[in-house]
């Protein structure tokens, strides 16, 4: 329903701050990677935003970078993980370093995270696995400049852009970046790069 937001910062502390966009004052709650890369209040920042609609609440999550949404995104699909345990495990750990650990195993660093138990790290492990692209492709799309600036900053990568698109067709993450990972991009859109990789899954 809203997908960013672009106004003044008026309050910050996390996990929540609040912009001022166009007399409006909306509370956002952030992980610290996104606080990390705050300016000083009152300056304009741009954030991704995700809204969370509950019985008692509605609570909007904002992200410095696209990649760090779709991240949280990918998160409050599993099993017994909420948006405050996604926003926990987005503090703890860069989206590169939670690649890393999914496509590694690695439930060790994964329970080091507030709120993670043994449990609930496996289950990140298994159920995250194929819903996470290559972390070659993944970790292209992280924007940290997203977060300042008076321009909304979008990420320049049709090849990280045709495996959303294929995301968004059906197509498992894995599925999507193999579809793509031999196709130049030197040259093509991601209109391009979608319908050669589609072409290429029906031969």
């Amino acid at each position: 329903m809203i997908g960013f937001l672009r106004g003044k910062l008026v309050f910050k502390a996390p996990p929540l701050l609040m912009l001022d966009v166009n007399g409006v004052g909306y509370e956002v709650e952030a992980p610290m990677t996104t606080f990390y890369n705050l300016p000083a209040i009152g300056s304009e920042i741009m954030l991704h935003t995700h809204l969370v609609v509950r019985e008692d609440a509605q609570i909007l999550f904002g992200f410095s970078a696209e990649a760090d949404r779709a991240m949280f995104r990918t998160l409050i699909k599993v099993n017994g993980v909420g948006p405050k345990l996604a926003l926990t495990i987005l503090s703890g750990q860069s989206a590169e370093e939670f690649h890393r650990c999914i496509h590694n195993n690695d439930t060790q660093a994964l329970v080091r995270l507030p709120g993670v138990g043994k449990k609930t790290a496996e289950r990140l492990v298994i159920e995250m696995r194929d819903r996470l692209p290559d972390l070659s492709d993944s970790t292209d799309s992280v924007d940290s400049s997203a977060v300042g600036g008076d321009k909304i900053q979008r990420v320049n990568n049709p090849k990280q852009e045709a495996i959303s698109a294929l995301c968004s067709l059906g197509y498992k993450p894995l599925d999507a970046g193999k579809m793509v990972q031999n196709i130049s991009a030197e040259g093509k859109n991601c209109e391009d790069i979608i319908r050669l990789a589609l072409q290429g899954s029906v031969r």
